[in-house]
């Protein structure tokens, strides 16, 4: 390369970082700011009325796993904040694993209809995200309540003599979260499953393979890229749910993102609240790195 060329490509890259130096700065007051503010106030001392002292202090992140004895001031380790953090990762697993099992024949169905009826039918599907988040929630609500629709139906249907009681449990949590987070796993599936040549479909019956060969063997490692991503989505904001735990649970099957919450009001210990922060932001961080490693390992072979 002349020394004109290598000059053009000095002047080119530099162009482009000056074009790109507002967005960076957006970017970093929007994100980064105020990630490093959690940061540190995860590092300093309560206040004795909320917010927080300028005490260089370890005990928010201590705080995440570990509890002080107040007649002993030993530590021990926090049983509720590890039956919270196990809840919050035992639902959003079951919640990601859920939405598969339905968002899977939805999306080869949709996908299996003809053109016109793809469009009508995807249109059904993101049609949940044009209302409230907090509407939906409420919705499932009173659907799933000891009044609601679902047992007045199987009450006057002889079903059941008494109302099942829903509300207020894990289980209740789980149909929330799997009503509300559905779309995210059904559109990604949707798309990997559109380039899928049913023409292999064909090869592996003409090969004698059943049914559930075929989709064990060839459907699901193809559409393996969709089903990574569609988890991906759900399983993050899951981890971090706050209105649907909030209204669903009743404050009794708290999630981190309550947990956080309660932190920051009523607990007053902004600390502690902003170690569990960084401490989720970490699990995501992880989660998204495996994701990454996935796919870049497909690729390198190919």
């Amino acid at each position: 390369m002349s020394p004109a060329e290598e000059n053009a490509v000095r002047t080119s890259a530099r162009n482009g970082w000056l074009l790109s130096l507002p967005a960076l700065v957006v970017l970093f007051l929007a994100a980064l700011g105020p990630l490093m503010i959690v940061v540190v106030y995860s590092f300093l001392s309560p206040g004795q009325y909320g917010g927080i002292e300028w005490k260089y202090s370890l005990d928010g992140w201590t705080g995440v796993l570990f509890e002080r004895d107040i007649f002993e001031d030993t530590l021990k380790l926090a049983d509720g904040n590890l039956t919270i953090f196990w809840r919050s990762v035992q639902l959003s697993l079951l919640t990601t694993l859920l939405t598969f099992l339905v968002g899977f024949p939805t999306a080869w169905f949709i996908v299996t209809r003809p053109a016109k009826a793809r469009a009508a039918w995807l249109f059904l599907i993101t049609i949940p995200f044009w209302t409230n988040l907090l509407i939906r929630t409420f919705a499932i609500n009173q659907i799933i309540r000891n009044e609601g629709v679902m047992n007045t139906l199987l009450m006057k249907a002889g079903i059941i003599s008494a109302p099942i009681q829903l509300t207020y449990t894990n289980t209740a949590l789980l149909i929330g979260m799997v009503y509300v987070y559905l779309p995210l796993m059904v559109l990604p599936l949707f798309a990997t499953i559109d380039r899928f040549d049913m023409r292999l479909l064909e090869a592996g019956y003409d090969l004698y393979a059943s049914r559930w060969r075929v989709l064990r063997r060839v459907i699901l490692p193809i559409i393996k890229p969709g089903i990574i991503a569609g988890s991906i989505l759900v399983f993050i904001p899951c981890l971090g749910a706050y209105v649907t735990p909030r209204i669903l649970g009743g404050g009794k099957n708290m999630m981190i993102g309550n947990f956080i919450e309660l932190q920051f009001g009523q607990g007053k210990n902004w600390p502690l609240g902003a170690a569990l922060s960084v401490a989720l932001l970490v699990i995501v961080t992880i989660a998204l790195l495996a994701y990454v490693r996935t796919i870049n390992g497909e690729r390198k072979d190919g």
